[in-house]
């Protein structure tokens, strides 16, 4: 990202009468016990659920702008990773109307973010199932802890949905933490007129009856924090890059001659980011400018980045530096975001380096001197604390995260030297590929590719010490 519940009452479904589907947990001689409800994440404790794993989202859903309604039916197909007698879902908001396991009505209630599901029979350790929830209702707008605003963000001509780190709950039910990832397919239906973008590849886009249907498909693992929905008045840009990859870009047309310069040189980036980092891990690229009022940054949505207006090259970098680190190497948990935003930002310092600007090392002195910022304020904000351990949720995107992240794969880079380096930067890359890591993943694998250095100091000091670290 580049950035400068309200509970509910317990409600319980009327049981219904379905036919029983293929992945039904059959419960004979299976004692299950309730899954979590959160993964204990150090910032956003009730995020996520235990006792499953998610590999499929299939979410059909119908907006009407003007009316501000949303309707959804969400499947999702998981495998349980422990015998279940009940587990939850991550839903803020919106009116649940039936579940279902398996093709067969379960019972619910809800608490806060909490949707708890508790099917007929028990659910076996290691087997697959689906359940299935209908809903709708007026989806809200989401204040992170560090201010910014999130979640469903109406437009002037439609919805803007983004979801770091808890936003996409607003919009459809699910297990909302990053270290469950899975492949989706969003079916969505608008007014005719109209379009909606998402993630992916667009599969298909038919009218009937004064309606659009668009269906998007991401076939490789996504976070759902990285999931976002457009609806909206755009012009369209479809194209593909020299190596064959579809590009779908949507621009708020009060921004279409602004963004054309720098939204051109997207195959460029692209080029130069898979030298630097390795293939380009998705199937589909492009990206969203859409103007929702509440935001004020751009978001590295899975294969389709956002941005709240025109944006230049650096924001450009940015996000796309983000495909690879943040995206395809999704963080374990809230805590390791240094991973994306440290990463993300050395690409801009990467690319200036490449094309005839400031040095990596001399962006480094700059910030370590106070040189780089305007204020010494600013200044000694990249000290307030150390990246890989933020003291609270409210400043998981502060500079520290940022910069100072930055500055420590500097310094893995000083200690390797640039082959050693340029290796550990696409080796990351490729070995925790479409999967999640964490910061303990990282140190461990940059001290394997260079058994011969000693890191300890760059840990200790730049990675977790308190204050300015003294320079070696």
């Amino acid at each position: 990202m580049a950035r400068p519940a309200r509970l509910l009452p317990a409600l319980t479904a009327v049981p219904l009468t379905l036919t029983l589907a293929a992945l039904t947990a059959c419960g004979a001689g299976v004692h299950g016990v309730p899954g979590g409800s959160g993964v204990r994440d150090p910032y956003f404790p009730k995020a996520g659920n235990g006792g499953y794993d998610v590999s499929h989202y299939g979410l059909r859903l119908a907006y009407t702008p003007d009316a501000h309604h949303l309707t959804g039916t969400a499947t999702l197909t998981a495998r349980a990773t422990k015998g279940l007698s009940a587990f939850n879902l991550d839903l803020r908001g919106l009116k649940v109307e039936a579940v279902t396991v398996g093709g067969v009505a379960a019972r619910w209630n809800r608490a806060g973010q909490e949707l708890t599901v508790r099917p007929r029979d028990d659910i076996r350790q290691g087997e697959r199932f689906r359940v299935t929830v209908r809903y709708s209702g007026a989806p809200e707008t989401v204040t992170d802890p560090d201010g910014s605003e999130e979640g469903w963000l109406r437009t002037t001509d439609g919805v803007l949905a983004l979801g770091e780190p808890t936003g996409s709950m607003t919009w459809f039910p699910g297990n909302h933490h990053p270290s469950d990832k899975a492949a989706y397919d969003l079916t969505v239906t608008v007014p005719r007129g109209l379009q909606a973008v998402s993630n992916g590849e667009l599969r298909s886009e038919t009218t009937a009856n004064g309606r659009t249907t668009f269906r998007w498909h991401t076939a490789e693992p996504m976070a759902s924090y990285l999931a976002t929905l457009a609806i909206g008045d755009f012009d369209i840009s479809r194209s593909r890059t020299g190596d064959g990859l579809p590009l779908y870009t949507a621009v708020d047309p009060a921004e279409t001659e602004a963004s054309r310069p720098v939204l051109g040189r997207i195959p460029e980036v692209l080029r130069w980011a898979e030298r630097r980092f390795g293939p380009y891990p998705f199937s589909a690229g492009g990206a969203i400018v859409d103007r929702a009022p509440e935001v004020g940054y751009a978001l590295e949505t899975q294969s389709r980045p956002v941005f709240p207006d025109a944006p230049d090259m650096t924001f450009l970098v940015h996000e796309f530096a983000h495909q690879w680190y943040g995206d395809s190497v999704t963080p374990r948990s809230w805590r390791d975001m240094w991973l994306n935003e440290g990463f993300a930002t050395y690409a801009e310092w990467l690319w200036e380096e490449d094309h005839g600007g400031e040095s990596t090392q001399e962006t480094f002195d700059a910030l370590y001197s106070g040189d780089y910022f305007d204020t010494e304020e600013d200044g000694e904000a990249i000290w307030e604390f150390p990246p890989a351990e933020p003291p609270d949720a409210a400043r998981i995107s502060e500079p520290p995260v940022y910069l100072r992240g930055a500055m420590v794969l500097q310094q893995v880079r000083q200690a390797v030297g640039d082959d050693g380096f340029w290796r550990i930067l696409r080796g990351w890359a490729a070995e925790y590929r479409h999967g999640n890591a964490g910061t303990d993943d990282f140190t461990r694998f940059v001290e394997k590719q260079a058994p011969g250095v000693d890191f300890d100091g760059i840990w200790e000091d730049w990675l977790y010490g308190e204050g300015k670290p003294e320079r070696g």
